[in-house]
């Protein structure tokens, strides 16, 4: 039986950092992965996903390039020339995971892991090694970082339906595509299959897409997704599913149906834990999840923690990296090092990107007095090109500090653009700072330290 200070289940984007970090700071550790070496972020998730975005999006700038005086064209999408390009691209990534690892002297491990108790892992066949031996291994710290699968509703012919693990596998591009689910999978895939010509009906039980978001900025997308092509269904639960003579009929409380090539669900995640054995190791599962001590990812048994989707924490991969890094550092190395969690930006990749970082309007109206920024416009790209749609910028200030407490936009490089403001987020900086801070122009990020006068005042 191998003996290990840290042992990791799971080679995800989490799993693998802690790994990576504690072994640099002299720790003996394993890790075992069960089926894909980078995790759901690297395989059938956030990159794929990414580059499945730019393909939609080219379709529409080789479009635009028309007015811009370029003699170009769309003939259509070979869908299969890119999936293989795709796969290629991900394989790559998978071997730098790999050697990743080897570099920093992890032993690794495929197969199937379990508890056999708080202290021991047993490994046994899985879809990478089917014919594995099955081979136990003992250690002083364990870490659950398996990550999450999607999870389908329990309605009647929900096995037509796919996922989005599925999605990135298709033979062909479905011609008609019903997707279930108004969050961030539900939207970036709309936006995508419609990109590369696909018709699509996107159904989501609330007014508005991306509960959780900011609400201006969820009606501002729902004002959109008609200029790109999908046709919303806000409201709407489906009932059932049935196979027909030329696809699937999707059935929709009220009577409504959707005639449908591939239904797909978007309807969240759930962590990957049913068959860990976590019951024989001692740890609590509470509503499907773990839960961990905010400050050291601690279960209730000592010696055993959990990071990423399995817990009821943040469920992002960067915040997962984060969540690694400072359990190894705290095990293992010199502790001391900080990321502001609070502040974690996130984006959403439609066609046309919205981001966020801090507080929406909504909550901070709960415990503050605040001014509210806005400005929409249209960018300027589209001039020539003549195509709709408006970018939306916000932002929330406390009235009394004017400490900027979130920025929100949608619009061209909202991510990249956000990304720069979370660190005036983070840092606690004012409206004052944004005010001083001269624009860069032409572009649509001077916007948001050119908003002069507040839209509304809420609260007091």
């Amino acid at each position: 039986m191998q003996e290990y200070d840290l042992f990791v289940i799971g080679g995800g984007s989490g799993g693998v950092r802690c790994a990576r970090i504690a072994a640099q700071n002299g720790a003996r550790v394993g890790i075992v992965e069960r089926r894909h070496w980078g995790g759901t972020c690297v395989n059938i998730g956030c990159v794929p996903k990414k580059l499945m975005v730019y393909a939609a999006e080219y379709g529409r700038s080789v479009d635009d390039a028309r007015k811009y005086g370029w003699d170009a064209s769309v003939h259509g999408h070979d869908w299969a020339s890119f999936i293989a390009s795709k796969d290629k691209e991900i394989s790559r990534l998978n071997g730098i995971y790999v050697s990743l690892l080897e570099k920093a002297g992890v032993d690794l491990f495929t197969g199937e892991a379990r508890f056999i108790d708080s202290e021991t892992i047993e490994i046994g066949p899985s879809p990478l090694e089917p014919n594995a031996k099955p081979q136990k291994i003992r250690a002083k710290n364990i870490v659950v970082a398996t990550g999450s699968t999607p999870t389908k509703p329990s309605i009647p012919g929900a096995e037509y339906g796919i996922v989005s693990d599925d999605a990135f596998h298709l033979e062909e591009r479905p011609q008609r595509v019903a997707i279930i689910g108004g969050g961030y999978i539900g939207v970036e895939f709309a936006g995508i299959f419609a990109g590369l010509g696909s018709s699509v009906d996107l159904i989501y039980r609330q007014e508005h897409p991306l509960r959780g978001f900011d609400d201006e900025l969820r009606t501002h997308l729902s004002e959109q997704l008609p200029l790109y092509g999908i046709k919303a269904h806000p409201q709407k639960t489906p009932e059932k599913i049935e196979k027909t003579e030329t696809g699937y009929a999707l059935h929709l409380e009220g009577g409504a149906v959707i005639e449908a090539d591939c239904v797909f669900f978007a309807t969240g995640r759930h962590p990957r834990i049913e068959n860990l054995g976590l019951e024989k190791a001692g740890v609590v599962v509470k509503d499907g999840r773990i839960p961990v001590r905010i400050i050291n990812s601690a279960t209730n048994v000592p010696g055993i923690y959990a990071i990423g989707d399995v817990t009821a924490m943040y469920n992002l991969t960067p915040t997962a990296i984060a969540e690694g890094h400072l359990l190894a550092e705290r095990l293992f190395g010199q502790a001391g090092r900080e990321w502001s969690f609070a502040t974690t930006p996130k984006a959403v990749f439609f066609s046309q990107p919205l981001a966020s970082v801090g507080l929406t309007e909504e909550e901070a109206s709960k415990n503050h007095k605040i001014d509210i920024y806005t400005s929409s416009f249209r960018p300027m790209h589209q001039t020539l090109s003549g195509r709709e749609g408006r970018a939306f910028m916000k932002l929330v200030v406390d009235s009394e500090s004017q400490v900027v407490l979130g920025a929100h936009m949608a619009g061209p490089e909202a991510a990249e653009i956000i990304q720069g403001l979370a660190i005036a987020v983070t840092a606690g900086l004012t409206k004052r700072d944004l005010d001083r801070t001269i624009g860069l122009h032409p572009t649509s990020a001077e916007e948001f330290v050119t908003m002069r006068t507040p839209t509304r005042h809420v609260g007091g």
